[in-house]
């Protein structure tokens, strides 16, 4: 399962550079940059830390359900227009 892409759209929802990002969560932006690409997995604090930093606990759920960075970007856009065209 690919990570790299939901780590880098919890990022950029935050609006964050991989070095914000980095320093708020206490690990180096090269940390950050291999997480994105897929070059390597943070442990399960560090997860938990980044769903709470990001705000984003529904990107997570979906992660673990095993839907892709893409997915979850694709389906959170079509609900959010249905509920604007809702309104």
């Amino acid at each position: 399962m690919e990570f790299g892409g939901v780590f880098k759209a919890l990022r950029q929802k935050r609006g964050l550079t991989q070095e914000e990002f980095a320093e708020e969560l206490n690990v180096n932006q090269s940390d950050i940059s291999k997480f994105e690409n897929d070059d390597k997995l943070p442990d399960l604090h560090l997860f938990r830390q980044m769903i709470l930093a990001s705000n984003a606990p529904e990107v997570a759920v979906a992660f673990m359900f095993g839907m892709d960075g893409v997915g979850i970007i694709q389906n959170v856009l079509q609900m959010m227009g249905g509920f604007i065209l809702w309104m």
